[in-house]
């Protein structure tokens, strides 16, 4: 159980935030920083320094908040595909942005020697979405970084764990981040991944911890540029779906159920909690599936699209900003139009991403008016995300969270298309910064309740007859 007060690092993919909260799981306050990458030497890198200088800042003006009870411990969250190499007390190489391009002949080679999806439960992806990708290429690229028993190799972490080792100067590992598609571990065995042995990889990594474990205490250097205490404690942590998944894990509702939660972010993310055994051989790799690995090891049916990134293209705003508040019911007014018309988005924005990875990107009466096209894309990423479920199987609860579950048009079009489902949503900003508190202090429930989705009005089952009938065609 917490002693103090926490912060919880979140550094996703779109977003850096930072929070500050009290033992009970009270939100004090929230930073945040919208994350852009950068180039070196030609090629896309996550900005690593820039949000270090950023967290300190951030941290700095925490310490300075009056508090009841001190700021105990800190959590670090991190999008997955981010892989770090650390030698001689710094940055091996600048780590690779996942959406990088990866050379045609690189990515070829690689995939010759990738372990098959049933033993990694990881499809293969595009660009540097495996984590194995980007080590194959990062040995070319940097062969020092990678030469055994060479001064300068580097030891391996993945993004949310090198964030640990930032404030810490401890290096580890951790399951819920090697296991997100990774191509480097195997969920049944437990253990880092055949190819991942063969090509020396697993020697690199830093020991696996479990996400609740303490990596050590804020180095003194960053207690004195930050004004935190000395004593203050940091985890290992954990990758951010996993952390939704935590949060989850704590509504009563949810629990000992068959429950899907749907992160929404840049990614929407449905990860199921199967009651009873899953055939997870049966989920289909070349549709954006796999199996994601949970806090504890445990394997978790899972399927993913690029539905924030899709939704931000057609409606040309960062949702990010906090300060767009789209009128919703002058979004709910334009949906019986284009029910009415049969106005759609067929797939895929994001091309080689999600259920439907080579369709072609078209509109069907692409309305002028921009509430209209908001209310579409709505309707498509439900759509969309309604493929997704039925992958997975997905049955008795479906939790909302992220971002998108703000979206009125969304959730309740899902709602109408799965009235299997017991749809809900619940606070849209804080889920995995709150499930990151859950590893601290299990027995903490989230604030407030679940809130039921009513479905949509109008013939959305027409709808989708109709959008499943045009995908179909021949493009």
């Amino acid at each position: 159980m917490a002693r103090g007060s926490i912060i919880v690092i979140d550094l996703g993919k779109t977003l850096s935030k930072v929070s500050l909260w009290r033992p009970d799981g009270t939100l004090l306050d929230r930073k945040v920083r919208p994350n852009a990458p950068i180039e070196i030497d030609g090629l896309r890198r996550l900005d690593a320094q820039g949000i270090g200088d950023w967290l300190i800042g951030a941290l700095r003006e925490f310490a300075a908040v009056p508090l009841d009870a001190p700021i105990d411990t800190i959590v670090p969250v991190g999008h997955g595909a981010g892989v770090v190499g650390v030698a001689q007390g710094a940055l091996a190489f600048p780590p690779l942005d996942y959406e990088q391009p990866i050379p045609d002949d690189v990515m070829a080679a690689y995939r010759a020697q990738r372990d098959a999806f049933a033993i990694t439960g990881s499809p293969a992806l595009p660009d540097g979405l495996n984590l194995g990708s980007q080590l194959f290429w990062l040995e070319q690229l940097y062969p020092a970084a990678f030469a055994a028993g060479g001064p300068t190799r580097a030891t391996l972490m993945p993004w949310a764990q090198y964030w640990a080792w930032f404030l810490t100067g401890t290096a580890t590992s951790e399951v819920s981040s090697l296991g997100c598609h990774s191509d480097v571990w195997s969920p049944a065995q437990g253990t880092l991944a055949p190819m991942a042995a063969r090509r020396g990889w697993a020697d690199q990594f830093a020991p696996v911890v479990p996400a609740s474990a303490q990596v050590g205490l804020l180095s003194p250097r960053l207690a004195r540029a930050t004004g935190l205490p000395a004593t203050t404690r940091v985890l290992a942590g954990l990758h951010d779906s996993n952390a939704a998944l935590m949060a989850a894990r704590g509504f009563d509702q949810l629990a000992g159920q068959d429950a899907t939660i749907l992160s929404t972010g840049t990614w929407f993310i449905a990860m199921r909690l199967a009651r009873g055994a899953f055939d997870l051989a049966a989920l289909p790799e070349a549709r954006d599936c796999l199996v994601n690995v949970d806090v504890f090891g445990q394997p978790v049916p899972s399927a993913r699209f690029m539905g924030g990134r899709e939704i931000e293209s057609l409606i040309e705003i960062d949702t990010r900003r906090v300060d767009i508040k789209p009128d919703q019911p002058a979004l709910l007014a334009a949906v019986p139009d284009i029910l009415r018309d049969g106005t759609m988005i067929l797939p895929t924005l994001c091309r080689g991403f999600g259920p439907l990875p080579h369709g072609t990107f078209g509109w069907i009466g692409q309305p002028r008016d921009w509430y209209g096209r908001r209310a579409a894309a709505c309707l498509y990423a439900a759509l969309v995300a309604d493929i997704s479920l039925g992958l997975i199987g997905a049955r008795g609860h479906l939790l909302v969270e992220g971002r998108f579950a703000e979206a009125e048009v969304f959730v309740r079009a899902l709602a109408a298309l799965r009235p299997d489902l017991a749809v809900y949503t619940a606070n849209a900003h804080n889920d995995v910064s709150f499930g990151a508190l859950r590893l601290i202090d299990p027995t903490l429930k989230p604030q407030g309740e679940l809130v039921p989705v009513a479905p949509l009005e109008g013939d959305i089952a027409a709808y989708r007859a109709a959008w499943h009938a045009a995908i179909s065609q021949p493009a």
